[in-house]
């Protein structure tokens, strides 16, 4: 019993589609922009955060009228929470600017999905960080602008007018770091969805 396969004849042209080596032009042209804009927002909360850290760090008031034996002077180094402030804002700006290198990876590569799933990862932990030192160093600057009754802790900002705007100022450029951190997950999250 013989068995007979029939095989046509092809040509010797081989007439399979091969891939692209490169993506389309379209496709790599929508991430290069997300990547291009990742770097500029990138830039954007590393200023925030060294004007925060900056703002808050220099932070400091003396009265003119003083005793002999009391000083009337304000400094960021008097509340812990502040010095929190600085630290975790210092940090944030230490990891922005290292994280520049990664972000060019992406314009160049536009297609490196690896590269942007850290940044995605690591951009949220260090949004978790500037939050809550945002958060925390709110808190006391709304105790010395407002005061607390019940606890007969006094509003201090109607003395020390500069401190309380410069830490005012050092809070508001924190949450514009948190927003442009925000920024920059939700644009490196949606290019790393639509990779896939």
């Amino acid at each position: 019993m013989s068995t007979t396969v029939d095989v046509p004849e092809t040509s010797s042209i081989d007439t399979r589609e091969k891939a692209p080596l490169l993506p389309a032009p379209r496709q790599a042209g929508w991430r290069r922009g997300m990547a291009i804009m990742d770097f500029i927002l990138r830039l954007g909360a590393l200023a925030a955060a060294i004007g925060a850290a900056a703002a808050m760090g220099t932070s400091d008031q003396t009265l003119p009228f003083s005793t002999q034996f009391f000083r009337f002077e304000a400094s960021y180094d008097d509340f812990p929470t502040f010095q929190f402030f600085v630290i975790a804002m210092a940090i944030v700006a230490g990891y922005l600017v290292l994280s520049l290198p990664l972000s060019i990876v992406t314009i160049v590569r536009p297609q490196a999905v690896g590269a942007r799933l850290l940044l995605v990862i690591v951009d949220t932990v260090f949004m978790s960080l500037a939050v809550t030192s945002g958060a925390a160093a709110a808190a006391i600057v709304y105790l010395a602008h407002n005061g607390n009754q019940r606890s007969n802790w006094l509003a201090v900002c109607s003395q020390f007018t500069d401190f309380c705007q410069a830490t005012s100022g050092a809070v508001v450029s924190s949450l514009v770091a948190v927003l442009l951190l925000d920024f920059l997950i939700i644009i490196s999250a949606f290019a790393f969805s639509r990779n896939h």
